[in-house]
């Protein structure tokens, strides 16, 4: 039974042991590797608590609904 629990507890004293020796190392890659995992699980959690997804943002001004006047000249000259 101890050559099952064995890679196990090697591991574990290997990143114990990284995190001893370069934390910076061994937290980037913890940080890291949550990032993608809470990208998937965030978003139906939301969901499930009820957000919504705002209105999407508009991508044009609204043309007036009247006939357009020409322009004439510029606003500057006198």
């Amino acid at each position: 039974m101890a050559f099952v629990v064995s890679p196990f507890r090697n591991a574990y004293r290997y990143l114990q042991r990284q995190a001893h020796e370069s934390p910076v190392l061994f937290y980037s890659v913890v940080l890291g590797s949550i990032g993608p995992v809470l990208a998937f699980t965030v978003p139906p959690i939301r969901e499930r608590l009820g957000y919504r997804h705002p209105e999407p943002i508009p991508t044009t001004y609204p043309i007036p609904k009247r006939p357009r006047r020409p322009v004439q000249g510029y606003e500057d000259e006198e």
